[in-house]
C-alpha cells in the first residue's frame, strides 16, 4: 500500500500536466473580461510572428513566405485590437509600419513594392488606414501625412486606373502590364475601391466618392461578377471581354462588399435623405449577408454556424493567402453592425458561434495556444497548421464579439480628427506610368540636355571613324580623295544588293517561325488552361516578377458550390459546373 501513494500522485500529476499541455482557452463570449484576456493571449502570439519593428529589419513587412499586402491586413489587426481592447501595446508597431510604407508620394506604392503590386495589395493598406481614420487611432506625427490623406490618396491613385476601354470598366487586377494578370479584372480589387470609396463618402460627405462606389457596384453587377443571388465571383479576362467567370468565391470579397454597401447605407440615411437609395442599399446588405451565410458558414442554420473557408478548407489547399481571408470577413462583419445595426443580432450570433469554435482549437506551438484554420466541424481539434493568417483569423473574430461596447466609427461631423487631402496621390505619375514613378516626368531642360548628350556622342563616333580611316603617311588631300573613292564603291555594292532583294511585301509572313522558347520573348500570355482558376501573383519585395502554375485543386464536397449561371462560359477557360471546387491551376506569387 505504501508503494501505491507515490504512484497515485505520479499519476495525478501526469494527466494535470498533460491536461494543461491541450488545454484551450475558456472563452466566454458574452463576458468583455473573457474577451480581452483571450485576444490579448491571441495578439502577443501574432506579433511573435512579425518582425518589422526590430532592428535591421523593415517596418510593415512580414518575413516570407508572407507577401506585402498581407503586412497592411496585420497593421489593420493591430488597429482593430486597441480599438475593441484600448489595449496601446501594438500602437507603435502599427503606426510605424503604416508610415514606412507609404512610398515617397504617400499613396502606398513603395519603390520596392511598385513594379509587382497589384490594385488589390495596395487596397489593403488603404483600407486598413480608413479604419484608422474612423477608430480615431492616435494621429501620425507633424509632418506625416494623416490617415485620412492616405486613404484618399488610395482611392485617388486607383480611380485614374479605372480602365473603359475593356469590359465596359473596373480595374485590372496588376497595375503595371509586365505582371501576369494584368489581362485580368478580379472582383478584391474591385471590393477594394469600392470599399474605400464608400468609407470616404461617409466620412467626408463627398459625394464623388459616393458616385465611384455606385459606378464600381453596378459595373460588378454589369459583368455578372456579383450575380443575382448576390454571389460574388472571382473574375474575368478581358480578352474575351470578362464574359468568361471565374467561379470560385472567396470570403474576403463579400466582407469587402458587404462593409462598403453597409456604408453607402449610412451615407444615404445621413447625407442624401432619399428614402429610395437607403432601402437599395440596405436590400443590398441583406442579399450580400445571406449569400455569406449560406456559402461561408458550415451548419445547420444561424444558430449553429461556424465560418469556414470554404474554397480552400475543406480539402485543405489553402494557400498562405488563403489562410488570412476568414480574418477580413470577421473584421468586416462586425463593423456592418454600427452602419446597418439590424444586422446585429444575426451577425452576432455567427461571430459567436465561430469565436467559440475558433478558440477552441487553439492548442497548437510550442506554447500549446497557436491557432489553426479550421474552426468548423472538427471536434475542437488543432489541425496542426500556425501562421499569421491563422493567428490573424482567430483574432479578429475573437475581437469582434466586443463590436457593441465599442464606440461607432466617427466621421467629419462627428468628431473625426484625422487630416485629409483630397488631391493627396494625384502628383504620382508612377500610378499608372512606371517610368514616371522611375525617372519622374521629362521636362524641357531634360530634353535639351539629351539633345546635347547625343550630339557629343555623334561627334565623338564620327571623329574615332576619320582618325580610324586616315592613313598618316598622305596628305589630307590625299585622304580625302581615298575616302571618297571607298564611299562610292561602297555604294555600288549596296545598289546591287537592293537590285536582287525581293520585295518586302512579299517577304511579310513566309516561313517566320518565332522561337517561343527565347528569353528575349516578352509576350508571355496566361495559358488557357490556367485561366479557370483564381490567380494569385508574387509580390517579392526586390526582385523581378516570376510567377509559375499551382499544384492543381481537388475538388471539394459535393454541394459545396452551385454552378455559375453563365451560359456563355467557353469550355477551355473555365471549369466544369459539376466540379466547381477544383481550382484548376493558379498562377501564385512565388519568390525565387
Amino acid at each position: 500500500m505504501w508503494y501505491s501513494w507515490p504512484n497515485a500522485v505520479f499519476t495525478a500529476a501526469s494527466v494535470l500536466i498533460a491536461s494543461t499541455l491541450v488545454a484551450t482557452y475558456d472563452l466566454d463570449v458574452q463576458s468583455t473580461d473573457s474577451i480581452k484576456d483571450v485576444s490579448k493571449q491571441m495578439a502577443q502570439d501574432l506579433a511573435s510572428l512579425y518582425n518589422g519593428n526590430e532592428p535591421g529589419q523593415t517596418p510593415g513587412l512580414l518575413p516570407q513566405p508572407y507577401y506585402w499586402w498581407e503586412g497592411g491586413a496585420l497593421m489593420g489587426a493591430f488597429v482593430d485590437y486597441w480599438y475593441y481592447t484600448g489595449d496601446t501595446a501594438y500602437n507603435d508597431i502599427a503606426s510605424q509600419g503604416l508610415l514606412h510604407q507609404v512610398g515617397p508620394y504617400n499613396d502606398y506604392m513603395p519603390p520596392n513594392q511598385t513594379l509587382t503590386e497589384g490594385n488589390d495589395d495596395q487596397g489593403f493598406w488603404g483600407m486598413a488606414v480608413m479604419s484608422a481614420a474612423e477608430y480615431k487611432f492616435p494621429n501620425p506625427p507633424s509632418g506625416q501625412p494623416g490617415w485620412l490623406a492616405l486613404a484618399q490618396a488610395v482611392f485617388n491613385t486607383q480611380a485614374a486606373r479605372w480602365d473603359p476601354d475593356h469590359c465596359n470598366g473596373g480595374l485590372r487586377w496588376q497595375i503595371f502590364t509586365w505582371n501576369n494578370g494584368f489581362d485580368y479584372k478580379n472582383s478584391i480589387s474591385q471590393a477594394c475601391f469600392f470599399n474605400i470609396a464608400a468609407r470616404l463618402a461617409l466620412y467626408t460627405g463627398n459625394s464623388t466618392y459616393a458616385d465611384w462606389a455606385t459606378k464600381t457596384w453596378d459595373w460588378m453587377v454589369g459583368v455578372k461578377f456579383i450575380d443575382s443571388n448576390y454571389r460574388i465571383y472571382d473574375g474575368g479576362h478581358i480578352e474575351d471581354n470578362c464574359t468568361t467567370i471565374t467561379p470560385y468565391e472567396f470570403s474576403y470579397n463579400v466582407g469587402a462588399f458587404l462593409l462598403g454597401t453597409a456604408a453607402m447605407v449610412a451615407y444615404s440615411n445621413t447625407t442624401t435623405k432619399q428614402s429610395s437609395d437607403v432601402e437599395m442599399w440596405s436590400e443590398r446588405v441583406d442579399g450580400i449577408l445571406n449569400s455569406t451565410e449560406q456559402i461561408f458558414f458550415y451548419g445547420n442554420d444561424t444558430a449553429d454556424r461556424i465560418m469556414i473557408e470554404i474554397a480552400c478548407e475543406p480539402v485543405n489547399l489553402c494557400d498562405t493567402d488563403e489562410l488570412s481571408f476568414k480574418a477580413y470577413l470577421s473584421r468586416w462583419m462586425a463593423a456592418t453592425t454600427k452602419w446597418a445595426p439590424w444586422t446585429f443580432d444575426r451577425i452576432k450570433t455567427l461571430l459567436s458561434n465561430s469565436a467559440i469554435a475558433a478558440a477552441k482549437q487553439c492548442t497548437g506551438g510550442d506554447n500549446h495556444r497557436m491557432c489553426g484554420l479550421k474552426w468548423a466541424n472538427n471536434s475542437g481539434q488543432w489541425d496542426g497548421t500556425t501562421g499569421v493568417g491563422q493567428q490573424m483569423a482567430a483574432l479578429e473574430v475573437v475581437l469582434a464579439n466586443m463590436i457593441q461596447q465599442a464606440e461607432a466609427p466617427v466621421t467629419n461631423g462627428t468628431g473625426g480628427t484625422s487630416a485629409g487631402n483630397p488631391s493627396a496621390g494625384g502628383s504620382d505619375d508612377g500610378r499608372v506610368d512606371p517610368s514616371g514613378r522611375l525617372y519622374g516626368p521629362t521636362t524641357s531642360g531634360d530634353r535639351a540636355g539629351a539633345a546635347i548628350c547625343t550630339i557629343i556622342i555623334l561627334f565623338g563616333l564620327l571623329s574615332g571613324i576619320v582618325f580610324m580611316m586616315m592613313d598618316e603617311t598622305k596628305s589630307v588631300a590625299d585622304n580625302w580623295a581615298s575616302a571618297r573613292s571607298t564611299a562610292s564603291g561602297a555604294s555600288g555594292l549596296a545598289l546591287l544588293a537592293v537590285g536582287k532583294k525581293k520585295p518586302t511585301n512579299e517577304e511579310k509572313g513566309k516561313g517566320v517561325v518565332m522561337d517561343r522558347s527565347s528569353s528575349t520573348d516578352t509576350g508571355e500570355k496566361i495559358p488557357a488552361v490556367y485561366a479557370g482558376g483564381r490567380l494569385q501573383k508574387r509580390s517579392s519585395v526586390q526582385e523581378p516578377s516570376q510567377r509559375s502554375p499551382n499544384r492543381n485543386r481537388a475538388s471539394a464536397p459535393p454541394g459545396a458550390f452551385s454552378p455559375v449561371t453563365d451560359t456563355a462560359a467557353a469550355p477551355n477557360r473555365r471549369s466544369s459546373t459539376n466540379s466547381i471546387a477544383r481550382r484548376a491551376s493558379v498562377l501564385r506569387k512565388q519568390r525565387q
